[in-house]
This record gives C-alpha cells, structure tokens and sequence, in this order.
C-alpha cells in the first residue's frame, strides 16, 4: 500500500519496537531519578492497549515490584473492562488494588446530574435506560462535528436525537467526575509510596485534547505520548500484552452504552486517523493521502481541517496555570 510517489505508506508508521522500548525505559528510569525523585510508578488499568502498553513499559524499566497498578470501576463500565485489566495485572505480577468508584460518584451526585442532563433531550430517560454520545463524521454538515444522544430503554428501543450545545456540555461536565476521581485516587497512592503517576494518551489523543483537564490529563509523566496509537498495538505485540486486550476496540468505557473512541470524538478509524495526522504533520499532500486511504481529496483536506480545529480548541488542555506575572525563582523553563 505506497502512496503513488513513493514516499508516504502505512509503512511509515512502523517503528523498532525494541529499540523504542528500551529508550522509553532508559528515560522512565532517568525522569523518575533525576527530575521526579521518585520510587516507582502508579498507573490506572483500564483493560485497554494504553494503559496496558504503559504499565508493561513501567515494569520493564523499573521492575515489577516499583509498579502499582489501579482498577477503578464503576457503574457504567463494561463486563470486559474488569476482566481485562485483571488479565493484564496478573500477567505482569504488579502489586494491585480494585476500588469501584460507584459510590464516590453517587456521593457527588453524578449519577443524577448525568440523568438530568439527558431528560433535557430524552424526557423520559429513566432506571434501567442506558445511553452515549455519538459524533458525525467530518465528511458530514459541511465539516463541522455535530453531536447526538442514543439512549435504549429497559425493553431495548433505542432512541437517537441532536444535542443540544447545553445538554451536551452538562453530559460531559458530568462524566468528567470519572476521571478526575480516579486521578485522585491515583495520587493518593502516589503520595503514600512516593511514586509517580503516569499518564496513558497516545499521540493522537495527547495532540486532539482527547483527554480531561485534571483527570487523565493529569500526569507526572506520559510515556507514550509521542507514539501513534498504530505504534503502541506495534509495542502491545513485542511487550506480550495478552492478545485478548489486543485485540480489543478502542473505547472510551465511559458511557452506559458501548462507545467507540471514532464514534465519538475521531472521524475516522486509529489506523486512518494516524496516517491523517502523520500525514499532516509531515506535510503531505492532501492528493497523496487520499490516494492512499481511498478517500476523495476534499475528504482528507476536511480531516486535515478537524485536526487544525481540535488542536485549536483543545490548546486550553495543554497549558499549565497561568500567571498574571511570572515568578522567576519557581519557573520551570
């Protein structure tokens, strides 16, 4: 599958897996000694390829006994969430602990904020009923991302409606708790072991702002950021990460009902999306890449477009607090 010049193919998104395994371990071990000053690695566990690439990466620079790994749980996660990050926690023989963040969320009130936003589009949204935002496709209304709600009753009848910009910002207010809660939990044990906390994103996550500010974007450090997603399956094989999380579709477990992460925040499939970015970050031509992914131009130009949006207005994400004035004696340059 060459691009018709030669010069751009999803071959160049392989890497050298070793090589690539043994510099992220020798910086692991580097940050942690020289600019973290601490002992070992805390790391949530989802039963996905990110955060089980990352914890075998830990392990593998630091030891299995310097990683401590968390399953967070809750209401709405799915079956294979438990059974794959158990999987993976025994596999590599960390040290462990489940804590269901069901009742931490309840206390919050989540639970009812959730279902309060989405009777402002389903009025009728109740026990028992489980939903999800879906996404459309940028290829779709002009190029602009227009969000929805599928929410399924007890007996099954689904319903999918527009969102509105107020429910829809009420719903992700409201599932941002999830993560900001299982950060928390993190850094406690963080704090008790003098451990650092790692984050999980891949590229395409880390450069789009798929990620909560001060929830799974809150990391000491984030070892496998500048791989694309493509480039951490790659890794997920030379690790030996069971084939079972492997093989798992990408997900965001964060809604009651099955959501894929292209369903909702990416237009495109991880391996397309990958070449999209790489593509654009390497200049190529919009012509190119269609040709390669079998796309029309106008498609790949609108995808180069999103990728220019979410950067934008993600940017916020990435910044650290701001000052009025900077403090030169605590400036991190």
């Amino acid at each position: 599958m060459m691009s018709p010049h030669g010069t751009f193919s999803a071959e160049s998104l392989k890497t050298d897996v070793e090589y690539e395994a043994e510099r992220i371990c020798t910086k692991l071990r580097t940050i942690l000694k020289e600019d973290l000053k601490r002992r070992g690695i805390v790391i949530g566990v989802s039963g996905g390829i990110d955060s089980s690439v990352t914890a075998a990466l830990a392990v593998r620079a630091l030891g299995r006994e310097r990683v401590y790994a968390l399953e967070m749980p809750e209401r709405h996660s799915a079956d294979e969430t438990k059974t794959l990050s158990s999987m993976l926690i025994e596999h590599l023989g960390v040290e462990s602990q489940h804590v269901n963040i069901t009742g931490i969320l309840e206390a919050v009130g989540f639970y009812q904020l959730y279902d309060d936003a989405v009777r402002m589009v389903v009025p009728e949204y109740g026990r028992g009923w489980k939903s999800k935002i879906v996404t459309s496709s940028v290829f779709e209304n002009n190029g602009f991302n227009l969000p929805s709600l599928v929410a399924q009753s007890e007996s099954g009848c689904t319903i999918k409606k527009r969102l509105p910009l107020t429910p829809y910002l009420h719903i992700v207010a409201a599932t941002n708790y999830k993560q900001r809660i299982r950060k928390m939990i993190e850094y406690y044990h963080a704090d008790r072991l003098h451990y650092a906390v790692a984050g999980t994103p891949n590229r395409l996550e880390y450069d789009q702002g798929f990620f909560v500010k001060l929830g799974d974007g809150a990391a000491d450090i984030k070892p496998i950021a500048h791989l694309y997603k493509s480039q951490v399956y790659q890794l997920a094989g030379y690790l030996g990460i069971p084939e079972e999380i492997r093989k798992r579709p990408p997900t965001t477990d964060t809604y009651s009902l099955s959501q894929q992460q292209d369903e909702f925040y990416f237009s495109l499939p991880y391996q397309s999306m990958d070449l999209c970015l790489m593509g654009k970050n390497k200049s190529v031509p919009p012509e190119e890449l269609a040709a390669l992914l079998d796309f029309n131009v106008e498609q790949i130009q609108k995808t180069y477009n999103e990728i220019d949006n979410k950067r934008s207005t993600t940017r916020y994400l990435h910044l650290p607090p701001l000052l009025v004035q900077e403090v030169p004696e605590v400036s991190v340059k």
